[in-house]
């Protein structure tokens, strides 16, 4: 279940004919090229019932852009995962293959 967060700051009616409800500027964040980016590779096994996961983390950019690069990585792989919260996850160990392709891709990994 989504929650989906109110762009009206809470207010639903206002008699005030001159009142205008308050804009949110979105910023576009723009991606950094690879030479720029610093990422860190993980394992983690933690509330995933006992299962390893690749946790990919620091990418500074465009949510597609990180969808992107997580479903590049996946098909590398062969595996699934998925991208959340800024993080691509891998499903299975392949942190040093994928540390060696995001070199060899140009990115700072560790």
């Amino acid at each position: 279940m989504s929650k989906k967060k109110n762009s009206s700051g809470g207010i639903v009616y206002s008699t005030d004919p001159n009142y205008s409800y308050p804009q949110e500027e979105q910023e576009e964040q723009t991606t950094l090229p690879p030479a720029q980016q610093q990422l860190k590779v993980t394992l983690d096994k933690k509330q995933r019932a006992g299962k390893t996961v690749t946790v990919i983390d620091g990418f500074t950019g465009t949510e597609s852009d990180l969808e992107k690069l997580g479903k590049d990585l996946k098909t590398k792989c062969g595996t699934g995962g998925s991208v959340k919260d800024g993080q691509v996850l891998i499903q299975g160990d392949y942190k040093d293959k994928i540390v060696k392709w995001l070199q060899d891709w140009g990115y700072k990994a560790k």
